[in-house]
């Protein structure tokens, strides 16, 4: 496991850099212009910029935003924060690179919807240069990962945090909320996307906008312990330099590699699974869709979890207050600053977080299922099998350890992120086709409408 938290980090810098110096850092020299382009172009089925985004971030928001951040802090110190958000905007190309090509390799259903994601241009990958059968195996090689990281990430890992949150804060048994939150979960994810996606755009955006309140509210009840965590950020950060010496002893160093994983768990960005949600998305052209893919990670991993971090940091217990068990660190960060009542709001987020998760996970297993068995009679065998093991993790994850937890998250999804990885690096062109032609299109809209301000009448039928 060690072997392979070091690789993740260094194959992850390495391929999005690429993607940034391939790309001309479009997304880092010209935000705006990216905000601008989000809310351009149409879509027939009148979703709204702000109802498609907020989606979109229900399978992204989740515990690694709280928790993740606590863990990331003990296991390697203040500057795996730093590190956190380096990652961040390094993967932000990846997580666009990866939607990009979800929605250029998809599949139309028979009743006129649309799937896809990583196994589907993983495929076409190797089947594009003459290997068709290296190209299934590859793909279905990482929809059996994925269908693991359902169970471990999407399911133990979310219920663990939530299960000790829910215990902390109100006194429920942990094998009680592991049943409860299995029962739910089966019954939103049996009636499909359309009930899965009704359930997250309800509690994503109010949870969000709630637990970003509480942490400003932290943060300027210790405004004055600010800038002294900023400066052990800065500081421990820095560290492995003199002591790792060179640049891969720097990349494999502590501070780094828990600070990439966890910022990895959280935001999902180059990993494979994002694009499972994007592919069914009503848009006129890829790149446009992959732009979520930023605004994503950004409000996750750039926004979200810094903030945390710095609840942690300058609140009156600490980031190691608890030891291992990461998630009671978490909610004394805010209980100790804002009094008890914050212990309650703290489970309460962290259980719509953690369900939200959890529903979208098990939204990419069936995903999974459906590409490994698109056409065999054993396929409603399959979801049922899917839905057993998916329901025995929720209630197995919530009384197990969060070391298990996290080391089991850690492995499924360092391999999906190696694997995935390697397929942007061979697709990198059709990526930048896709977004060289958002930039034609989007120079070509500026013309038109600047055609119909200066005729008028052109524009009549």
């Amino acid at each position: 496991m060690s072997l392979l938290m070091s690789a993740t980090p260094i194959l992850l810098f390495c391929v999005g850099f690429f993607y940034i110096f391939r790309l001309g850092g479009f997304y880092l020299l010209h935000p705006l212009r990216c905000v601008r382009l989000l809310f351009t172009g149409k879509r027939s089925d009148g979703i709204s910029p702000f109802r498609a985004l907020t989606v979109a971030l229900a399978g992204t928001l989740g515990v690694g935003n709280i928790v993740g951040v606590a863990s990331a802090l003990y296991l390697g110190g203040p500057g795996a924060v730093l590190w956190m958000l380096i990652a961040a905007l390094v993967a932000m190309v990846l997580k666009y690179a990866e939607i990009t090509l979800a929605l250029r390799h998809r599949r139309t259903l028979p009743d006129g919807s649309s799937t896809g994601g990583a196994p589907y241009y993983m495929e076409d990958c190797l089947k594009q240069r003459g290997f068709p059968r290296a190209g299934r195996c590859l793909a279905v090689l990482f929809a059996v990962l994925c269908l693991v990281n359902a169970v471990t990430m999407g399911s133990l890992l979310q219920i663990n945090a939530v299960s000790g949150a829910m215990e902390e804060g109100f006194s429920v048994p942990p094998l009680v909320t592991g049943v409860g939150i299995a029962l739910l979960a089966t019954v939103t994810v049996l009636g499909g996307a359309r009930r899965i996606s009704a359930l997250t755009e309800k509690l994503v955006p109010f949870m969000t906008v709630a637990f970003l309140v509480v942490t400003l509210a932290v943060l300027y009840l210790r405004r004055e312990r600010i800038p002294g965590a900023l400066a052990m950020i800065g500081r421990d950060a820095l560290n492995p330099v003199g002591v790792g010496g060179g640049l891969v002893g720097f990349l494999t160093a502590r501070g780094v590699r828990f600070g990439v994983m966890r910022g990895l768990v959280s935001n999902e960005a180059g990993c494979g699974t994002a694009p499972m949600a994007h592919a069914s998305a009503d848009t006129d052209l890829p790149a446009r869709q992959g732009l979520f893919g930023l605004v994503e990670v950004f409000v996750d991993t750039v926004l979200l979890c810094t903030l945390t971090a710095l609840c942690i940091l300058v609140s009156d217990s600490g980031p190691a207050a608890f030891g291992e068990d990461v998630t009671r660190t978490a909610q004394a960060a805010f209980s100790s600053v804002l009094g008890g009542w914050a212990g309650g709001f703290f489970a309460l987020s962290i259980f719509l977080f953690g369900v939200a998760t959890v529903i979208c996970w098990a939204h990419y297993g069936m995903t999974c299922v459906d590409y490994l068995l698109p056409h065999g009679r054993g396929r409603g065998g399959g979801k049922g099998c899917y839905i057993l093991l998916l329901t025995a993790s929720l209630i197995v994850g919530a009384v197990a350890t969060p070391s298990l937890a996290w080391g089991l998250a850690d492995v499924a999804i360092s391999l999906m992120t190696l694997l995935n990885l390697m397929v942007l690096m061979a697709l990198h062109r059709e990526v930048a086709e896709e977004t060289e032609l958002l930039e034609i299109r989007n120079k070509m809209g500026k013309i038109c409408i600047s055609c119909q301000q200066k005729h008028p009448e052109r524009s009549q039928p």
